[in-house]
């Protein structure tokens, strides 16, 4: 294939971006975590699915950054929280390292939200209180996952479900188990960006300042 970037769709004509160039700016505040509330709403209503869907990037051991995707299963004012195995690389990577990076995308929306901060653990009972809300048989796959680990084939998995299922029968009181449970990420920054039109992106970042958070509006 040659280098002319022909596989590189172009930018927006000019008349594209006429449509948005009355787009309102990204209101500024005291509270990151409202503005984020609002455009989480926003994109469970917009995207076609999972706009709770977020990057996740972490390090390991050698510092070798690793992302993948994950889902938002509550925000607070101290954090998001998402859950997995303890035993996965994202969650050996965050016991080692507890300090992390997400990035939501809504294409559909034009929007991006980054965020950084230190990562903890969040208790037992807020792990069990998640986990009991789970399906069962998704309980029943997070039990038989020996999450990111190499697996002999398809059909040994699909072994294990079924073994553990047997145990269960149609009992619905599933028990968590102890490799698996939740991180919430506290933020020490969170950017919002928004498309505007001819590049000229809105991106306004909130950063911690004691117990409070400042602004700071910057280049695109």
């Amino acid at each position: 294939m040659s280098d002319t970037g022909k596989i590189i769709p172009p930018s927006p004509s000019a008349s594209a971006y006429a449509a948005e160039a009355d787009r309102p700016l990204i209101q500024a505040s005291d509270d990151p975590f409202t503005l984020l509330g609002q455009w989480l709403a926003e994109a469970r209503e917009n995207e076609p699915n999972d706009g709770n869907a977020m990057s996740l990037a972490t390090v390991d051991a050698e510092g070798m950054p690793d992302v993948r995707i994950v889902l938002l299963k509550s925000i607070t004012e101290g954090g998001m929280a998402f859950y997995t195995n303890f035993e996965s690389q994202k969650g050996a990577q965050l016991m080692a390292h507890p300090k992390a990076a997400l990035c939501f995308h809504w294409k559909s929306m034009r929007r991006q939200v980054r965020v950084r901060g230190r990562v903890e653990r969040v208790s037992d009972a807020e792990a069990d209180t998640y986990f009991s809300s789970r399906a069962a048989q998704s309980r029943i796959s997070a039990i038989a996952s020996d999450q990111s680990r190499p697996l002999e084939s398809r059909a040994v998995f699909e072994q294990r479900i079924a073994e553990i299922s047997s145990i269960y029968g149609d009992d619905d009181d599933i028990p968590r188990p102890d490799y698996w449970g939740g991180f919430r990420l506290m933020p020490t920054e969170i950017e919002f960006w928004q498309d505007q039109a001819f590049r000229m992106h809105d991106r306004l970042r909130f950063y911690r300042e004691g117990d409070g958070w400042r602004t700071a509006r910057l280049y695109p």
